[in-house]
């Protein structure tokens, strides 16, 4: 047995009897929700206040102007936010020895928060950078109205599933769902 592994069971043996967690455990899952409340709570501004803020805006230009600056700006707090979450989860997932919760029914929302954290990911990183970006800008150019509802709506579809997500974890993280 390698000095790793030995260390990831004496770990979970002394979690598992009620012991105090570890220091560097209750570092990285407070991280963690830092991380979560920092992304999630800037999606729900930019769904809920900026985005019909902008809407009221006169002129495309104006619209377009102020939303690219500060999406732009929260977009680099989520980059960040989304890394930390991604890297805290996998160490308090590889202290504990946690990838058996995977292949429990009860526990779908450790599913939810990967899932979610991978789709954040994916537009943080790759779509965004790549073609989101230039087609907003595009698009809104010719269509503001119709771009900024639709950019509303997947906002509102993001941050609904995100919601969810974070209650679900919540909730199960404390033994809410037990079948």
């Amino acid at each position: 047995m390698t000095a790793a592994r030995a260390f990831v069971i004496c770990r979970r043996r002394s979690v598992e009897k009620g012991e105090p967690m570890p220091d560097d455990v209750s570092i990285a899952r407070a991280l963690h929700v830092l991380g979560v409340v920092l992304w999630i709570g800037g999606v729900a501004f930019v769904t809920m206040v900026l985005l019909p803020a902008v809407r009221r805006m006169k002129t495309p230009e104006e619209r377009v102007a102020f939303f690219e600056d500060i999406e732009g700006r929260f977009a680099a707090v989520a980059r960040w936010a989304t890394v930390l979450v991604g890297l805290s989860g996998l160490y308090i997932i590889y202290v504990w020895d946690m990838w058996y919760r995977f292949l429990v029914p009860s526990n779908f929302w450790m599913h939810l928060m990967v899932l979610v954290w991978a789709v954040f990911t994916v537009m943080l990183f790759i779509a965004e950078p790549l073609f989101l970006h230039r087609w907003f800008q595009e698009r809104a150019k010719t269509h503001p109205e119709q771009t900024f509802r639709i950019i509303q709506r997947m906002h509102w579809v993001l941050l609904s599933i995100s919601l969810i997500t974070v209650a679900a974890a919540t909730a199960g993280s404390h033994g809410g769902f037990s079948f």
